[in-house]
């Protein structure tokens, strides 16, 4: 908040003076110098150096004309009472003309607001988010001996499923999927109520009770707990119950 400074004696003095001037001259001769004072005082371009001296002697001089106007008529209590009137008229009419020699100064500010405004609503907010679009997987009988993706096919015995690169997968269900590049074998539990993952490159199977396999993203399995519940990444998921 700015602090308004207080006129100094050089100013003060002055306008004290004009004041007094306004209140000795009768007021059909004070009244018409605010007026050509007012007057000067639009014509913003040809005496924007004289602006505040202007302003200054309206402020300063109504007064003074006010006080005229009661001795012009009497000094009775009907005289007083129309100084009242028109005080209340004439510091509202000065109020009325200084904000509108000020409307420049205050659309200034609104104007850099809406011109920065379409850039503040091209901003980003918030953190940048991603489409996640996962492959579905493609559950298969297992009785039906589906292909492999990196060659052979899928036997099902009595103790699981071979797989053709010799791998041993127990206690699944009759459903299995592969990930599109080969990489994962999935099955449901033989219960169904969980999901077994094989990770063929590293050798390490995860038995997820109460897991169900939504897709396939990024050489990644995506799982969730129910169906419409947002999916998350295997790789992303702690407390793994894994077996080597």
């Amino acid at each position: 908040m700015t602090r308004r400074r207080l006129p100094g004696w050089s100013e003060l003095l002055p306008a004290v003076a004009w004041t007094v001037l306004l209140a000795l001259l009768p007021w059909w001769l004070g009244l018409p110098c605010l007026l050509a004072v007012a007057a000067v005082l639009l014509q913003q371009g040809l005496v924007a150096r004289h602006a505040a001296l202007l302003r200054r002697s309206l402020r300063w001089g109504l007064p003074g004309v006010l006080i005229a106007l009661p001795r012009a008529f009497g000094g009775d209590l009907l005289a007083w009472g129309a100084a009242l009137l028109g005080a209340l008229a004439g510091f509202t009419l000065l109020a009325g003309l200084e904000a509108w020699l000020d409307r420049d100064r205050r659309r200034a500010p609104e104007a850099t607001a809406s011109a920065e405004w379409p850039e503040l609503a091209m901003a980003p907010i918030g953190p940048v988010t991603a489409i996640i679009e996962l492959q579905p997987p493609l559950w298969q009988p297992a009785a039906d001996g589906p292909g492999d993706p990196r060659g052979g096919r899928v036997e099902c015995h009595a103790d699981g499923y071979h797989l053709a690169d010799g791998a041993r997968i127990e206690g699944a269900g009759p459903q299995v999927a592969f990930s599109p590049d080969g990489r994962w074998f999935a099955a449901r539990t033989s219960d169904d109520r969980g999901i077994v993952l094989w990770d063929r490159d590293h050798h390490r199977l995860h038995r997820l009770g109460g897991w169900m396999l939504c897709g396939w993203r990024d050489g990644q399995p995506w799982l969730a707990r129910r169906e419409g519940e947002m999916p998350i990444a295997l790789q992303s998921m702690s407390g793994l119950d894994d077996e080597s």
